[in-house]
Formats: C-alpha cells, sequence, structure tokens
C-alpha cells in the first residue's frame, strides 16, 4: 500500500515541548513544498474539555482543518472493554481524514503520566496501526547519560533504538535549567549554561554517538519562547487590572519578589521582569516608576496582599503608567503571588498565536529537514496495518448497508455480533430463531436487541416459501418437495435459500455448526461462479504490523495443482479485493529446488499453472514459510526473489497444513483471523471457526456485506 506518511512524535517524558515540536516540524516540511497534515488522535488524559490544543493551533497557524481528536475517556472505555481493535480503527479513520491529499502527515501522540503509564504503550499501538514511523521528542536534562538512557527506555516500546520504525529524536530546549523546563516564568535569572549544538550532543550523547539513533534536531532554549503574555499571568493571578497598558504585548522572562530597600532592588528593574511588591512599598512603587519612564519595558508590576497604595505616590506615578506599564492587584501575600506566578503553565495558550509562531520557527530551523523530507518523498510501500484493514473493512461496509443473514440466531457469540454491527452501522442482520429464545439469550449477554436487527422465526409457513425455489435448484439430483421441507428444517439451509433467492445479502454461520454443514448448502444451492474450479477459503490473519491472507486453510483436504493454482489465483484476487497488495507464497516443505518429493512436486506445478493463467500476478513456489515471510532468511535461501521475505498471500499445499497454521498463529500470537471467508461462490457464505469471538464474527460480516456488494 502507498501512501501520505506518518510521523508520529512521540515525547520521552513530560514538559519536551511535544505541541511545539509537532507543529514546528509541520512548518518545516511544509517549506519543503510538501503537503503536510496534522492529527492528534487521541486527547491527553484530563484534557477532554474545551477545543485541543494542538489541533486548533493547526488550523490557526497552518491553514489545516485536521479532524477533532478522540476524547481520552472514550478511548479508556474502549480498552477497559476490551475494544482496543476499535479505538486504533478510529484513530486510523482520523489519520486518513486528515492524510486526504497529503505526502506526509504529523501525527502528535500521548505523554505518559504517573497516573496513566499505559500511554507509552498506547503509542507503540498507534504507530502500528498508523504504519507510521517514530520521531522521540526529548529535552537535554542532566547529563548526556541519562538523555541516552531516556531515549533507550522510549525506544523500547517501537522496537528499539535500532529498529527501522524509530526515525530519530528531537532535542528540545537544550541548555535549559531544570526550572525552565518545568515552568515559564522564572523566579530569577538563572547563571548563563552553556548550549551544546547539535554535533556536540551527537558525540556526548552515547546512543547518538553510537549511530544507534538519529539526531533530526536540537532546539536551544530560548526564554522568549517560554514567555507568558502579562495578561496570562494576570488571569493565572485572578489579579484586578488596575492599568492594563500593553498587557497583551508584554511578556514575563522572570518573576521578581520585591522585600529589600531600592538600593538593594534596582538589578531587578530589566526587561520583561515581573515585580511584586506589597501595595504598602511607596519606594518600590516609585522606583519602577522611574525605570518605566527610563524607557525599561518591565513586564508589569503587581500590588500584593489587598493593600491599595498612597494616593499621592499614584499621582508621582501617573505619567509612568502611560509608558505601557501594566498595573495588577491581588489579594495574596507577595510571597504567595510570586511562588504562584513562576508556577505558570508554561503551555503557549491558544489565543497567542504570535509566541506560538515563534516557537514554531524556532523548531523549524533547528531541524534536519532536507533529510527528513528526503525520507519522507522516497514513498516507501507502506504495510496495510490491521487496525487500517479493520477501518477500511468497517468503512466499505457501512457504505454498502447490506443484509446478512445469521442461521444461529440464538448463540450468544452470534447475538452479540449482530447488535454490535447493527450499533455500528456496518450491517443490517436478520438473526434466525425463536423471538423468545433470542429475546431470553440476548438478556443473558446484556444485550439489547434494537434498530438493525431482524429476528425472524423459522416457522412452517415460512420454510414452506422456499420449497418451490429448492426444488427447481435441485430437480436435476432428483429433490423432491418433501424431500426439500426435509430439508429447510435446517436453519442453514433455510438461510442458504433466502441468499438464493435474492432476499437477503448474504450470510454468516459456523459458530455452532461445522465446515461442512456451513458449506455444503451452499455448494448445492448458490454454486461455483464462472470460471472458479471450486470453492475455495482464505484468513485475513490480522498480524501486529500488517495483513496477510491465508488460504485454503478451511474447504479442500488435498487439492491437485490445477485445484491449487485456482486457490492461488482466487486468493490474490481476494487480497486486491479488500486492499492488500498481491505477492503469492505457495508454501512447502522446501524452498526453490532444494528439495524433492511428491508434495513438493504438486506445489512446483501449481505454481507453474497458476503463473500460467495469470502472468500479471507475483506468484513464486515452492518456499517455505519463513522463507516467504521473513526478509533475514529470504536473503539466504532466496536471494533473487521478489516475494520471498515480504509475501502477502501464503497458499498451503493441504488443508492439514494450513488449518494448523493459521490456528497455531492466531492463538500463539493472539490476533484476530478474520474468516474463513469462501471464495468461487455466485453470492457469498462465509464460515466461522466454531472458537470464533465476537469480534471475529463482526469482521466476518463486514467482509460477506462487502463482498456481497462487488
Amino acid at each position: 500500500m502507498t501512501g501520505p506518511s506518518a510521523l508520529l512524535l512521540v515525547p520521552t517524558e513530560a514538559r519536551v515541548g511535544l505541541t511545539s515540536v509537532s507543529l514546528g516540524l509541520l512548518r518545516a516540511l511544509e517549506r519543503t513544498g510538501l503537503r503536510v497534515g496534522f492529527v492528534k488522535p487521541i486527547r491527553q488524559p484530563g484534557d477532554d474539555a474545551g477545543p485541543e490544543r494542538s489541533t486548533a493551533f493547526a488550523r490557526e497557524t497552518a491553514g489545516l482543518e485536521p479532524p477533532e481528536p478522540l476524547a481520552f475517556a472514550h478511548a479508556e472505555a474502549l480498552l477497559a472493554a476490551g475494544r482496543r481493535h476499535e479505538l486504533m480503527q478510529e484513530a486510523v479513520g482520523l489519520f486518513q481524514a486528515a492524510a486526504e491529499g497529503k505526502d506526509v502527515v504529523v501525527v502528535e501522540g500521548l505523554t505518559a503520566t504517573a497516573t496513566h503509564p499505559e500511554l507509552d504503550a498506547l503509542n507503540a499501538h498507534l504507530a502500528q496501526a498508523l504504519d507510521a514511523v517514530v520521531v522521540l521528542v526529548a529535552s537535554e536534562g542532566e547529563s548526556p547519560k541519562a538523555l541516552s538512557d531516556r531515549l533507550r527506555v522510549a525506544a523500547e516500546p517501537f522496537g528499539g533504538v535500532a529498529s527501522a520504525r524509530v526515525l530519530g529524536v528531537v532535542v528540545n530546549k537544550v541548555g535549559a535549567d531544570a526550572h525552565a523546563v518545568a515552568g515559564a516564568a522564572r523566579p530569577e535569572t538563572p547563571p548563563e549554561r552553556h548550549v551544546a549544538t547539535p554535533e556536540e550532543l551527537a558525540r556526548q550523547v552515547p546512543v547518538l554517538a553510537s549511530g544507534e539513533l538519529e539526531l533530526l534536531g536540537a532546539v536551544p532554549f530560548d526564554p522568549r519562547l517560554s514567555s507568558p503574555r502579562t495578561r496570562d499571568v494576570a488571569r493565572h493571578l485572578g489579579a484586578e487590572v488596575v492599568v492594563p497598558g500593553e498587557l497583551d504585548t508584554r511578556r514575563v522572562a522572570d518573576v521578581s519578589l520585591v522585600a529589600r530597600t531600592v538600593g538593594n532592588m534596582t538589578h531587578r528593574l530589566r526587561p520583561d521582569a515581573l515585580l511584586i511588591t506589597p501595595g504598602d512599598r511607596a519606594d518600590v512603587i516609585l522606583a519602577v516608576a522611574m525605570a518605566a519612564l527610563n524607557g525599561v519595558p518591565l513586564a508589569g508590576l503587581v500590588l500584593t496582599g489587598g493593600i491599595e497604595p498612597d494616593a499621592n505616590v499614584m499621582r508621582l506615578c501617573a505619567r509612568a503608567l502611560t509608558t505601557g506599564l501594566p498595573l495588577l492587584a491581588v489579594g495574596t501575600d507577595s510571597y504567595v503571588t510570586a511562588a504562584r506566578a513562576a508556577a505558570i503553565d508554561p503551555e503557549v495558550p491558544l489565543d497567542d498565536a504570535e509566541r506560538l509562531g515563534w516557537v514554531m520557527d524556532a523548531v523549524a530551523e533547528r531541524l534536519a529537514v532536507d533529510w527528513l523530507a528526503e525520507r519522507v518523498a522516497q514513498g516507501r510501500e507502506r504495510r496495510l496495518s490491521p487496525a487500517a484493514f479493520l477501518h477500511r473493512l468497517v468503512q466499505r461496509a457501512r457504505e454498502v448497508n447490506k443484509l446478512i443473514v445469521l442461521p444461529e440466531g440464538t448463540e450468544p457469540r452470534t447475538i452479540k455480533a449482530a447488535a454490535h454491527c447493527a450499533e455500528r452501522g456496518i450491517a443490517r442482520c436478520r438473526l434466525l430463531g425463536d423471538p423468545a429464545e433470542v429475546e431470553l439469550a440476548a438478556e443473558a449477554v446484556g444485550v439489547t436487541l434494537g434498530e438493525g436487527i431482524e429476528v425472524v422465526a423459522p416457522t412452517d409457513e415460512l420454510r414452506e416459501r422456499y420449497v418451490e425455489a429448492m426444488v427447481a435448484l435441485r430437480s436435476h439430483k432428483g429433490l423432491t418437495a418433501d424431500g426439500a421441507r426435509n430439508q429447510l428444517k435446517d436453519d442453514v439451509v433455510l438461510g442458504t435459500m433466502m441468499l438464493a433467492t435474492g432476499e437477503v445479502d448474504g450470510l454468516v454461520a459456523g459458530a455452532v455448526n461445522t465446515t461442512a454443514h456451513t458449506v455444503r448448502p451452499a455448494l448445492q444451492l448458490i454454486k461455483t461462479k464462472p470460471g472458479a474450479l471450486l470453492v475455495s477459503s482464505v484468513f485475513f490473519m490480522c498480524l501486529p504490523d500488517e495483513v496477510l491472507v491465508f488460504g485454503d486453510c478451511a474447504v479442500n483436504p488435498d487439492p491437485n495443482p490445477e485445484e491449487l493454482a485456482d486457490i492461488a489465483v482466487q486468493s490474490a484476487e481476494s487480497a486486491l479485493a479488500f486492499g492488500i497488495p498481491a505477492r503469492v507464497a505457495l508454501i512447502s516443505y522446501s524452498t526453490g529446488a532444494s528439495g524433492e518429493g511428491v508434495d513438493v512436486e504438486k506445489v512446483r506445478k501449481a505454481t507453474e499453472i497458476a503463473k500460467l493463467r495469470r502472468p500479471d500476478l507475483l506468484i513464486e513456489g515452492p518456499l517455505q514459510y519463513d522463507a516467504a515471510t521473513v526478509p533475514e532468511v529470504a536473503r539466504q535461501k532466496a536471494p533473487e526473489s521478489a516475494i520471498a521475505g515480504r509475501a502477502t498471500v501464503l497458499v498451503f499445499p493441504d488443508l492439514n497444513t494450513g488449518n494448523a497454521t493459521y490456528k497455531a498463529v492466531q492463538r500463539s500470537a493472539g490476533v484476530i483471523s478474520i474468516g474463513p471467508m469462501l471464495q468461487g461462490l455466485r453470492r457469498p457464505v462465509n464460515d466461522l471457526s466454531r472458537g470464533a469471538s465476537v469480534e471475529d464474527i463482526v469482521y466476518t460480516i463486514a467482509l460477506t456485506a462487502i463482498q456481497a456488494a462487488s
């Protein structure tokens, strides 16, 4: 799959300036001529009220229309209910909305906290779902080794610093002291610190010096970029604005609590300083006024303790207050006021576009943007992640709005799946079963059967409606009306006749019945489509990073070479129909010409037949499973192959091998396997594993709906 690249920005800890770096990266990439989108899929915990900052800033500064992120409470509820795949699908949907018409999308991740340490794992799931490369965002910290250790830990959920998924790191706030990282306004001016250059960081930080991790940018700390406006501080303190002055344009770089005599505090009268003093300190007030008259652009003066200054003093200061000096008043004492002012949130307020512009420019100028743009422009083939595949499945099913019959209408998992499909608009479902029994079973699993679900009682009168049509379909096999009536007592047969007559669009069964019980009526009444030698099956195996197609793992016990070739072609077509690139590997216990035997020869001959039938498809065999799917093994066993190591469709030589392999992968890796989806029928009938989960059934219904539409 090709498409817009996803760059997921992940913080190594809190307060590294994640939003600043995300938006700075967006600006830097835009300057290269790339079409850049932005999305924050999930809001930060505790931030579910009001506009989401990063999303609002992307709208304000980049002219984008990023989708609104999911509320964290919603995400948390889905995770608690074991519905992580559904959450990832919603995240994929937001990404796709942001990616429309774009070359690359900057995706802002979540910051793990003491109360939500699981957010590191959630970022890893997002990276898999979006097939994103990861950019770590860090601050310099206390020592190069400490930074190196933090980077290693932060990269671990994505496969480690050497993983191809981890693109590199942006180190923000280089040269800042601990106080500057934690808060915006400073209580005093710190001593000057050496600001390491990118070259020095790359030499000093072990994980960068070793070449394991790429340094994508080093952004020096600039107090101006973390300086709030005086209005922001006034709002934070709940201060009364006595004289507004230049409240909206002056900025607070540091906070000075003045309790000394004037002779000992003049060094505090410097640009961008916010002076805090009791309202009865006339000497300090006059000194501040003189500094203002002498052109010092102080951030403002805060009078504390609820004390009104002497009126005569204020008359002397009248001219100073016309220079733009803001004057504020609070009821708290000076110490408390200074502490609160210094602890103001360093994040850029939503209405401070000027400061955000400075921040974005500062970050953009310090990034290795040409290298980044080159990586993005390479247009690597992107794997179709399970979440992207499932999202596409659900979206397409919603669009076609098909009616699917479920003959096992009293089975609890089937009822829950039908309810999920109705709730999410995936398909309309018809449950066959006595309405009282269905209702009782639904109550037992906590399901309410509402709109989008039909419950149809399989009465004798209903069955009689299909007798004539069934006899017409099977008269050449000697089927009589009485024989048809007898077979129609089976709800799977009844549902199949509903499908054969076009009353429903598809059928899903198998949660209770065997594969033979589900498939036999379809073979007899629906029959194969033109050009198909046989009916076969595939499973869509949703592995952690990609979706593979396994065929045939459910229907044909021991296909001959011609039949195996037909299964390979059908499986390739099924993959393409659902957006998966078709690189077909016919699996055997031998790779290439390395082995001999009847079974290997069957696979070799089937490969030749399939290539002759469909020269437009990439088909190779025989290949061992590891040679087909693991690049390192492929380089050793099949170095000339265009498929080995990257096969997406795996065709097994017989049912024994295929069924055992799919179940081993499904259970050992804990993956969703959708199917078996039957191939080669005129109308879609799909069989479930009797161990299918509710989620498996939901996605099989979606898949059936899409088959019906095509």
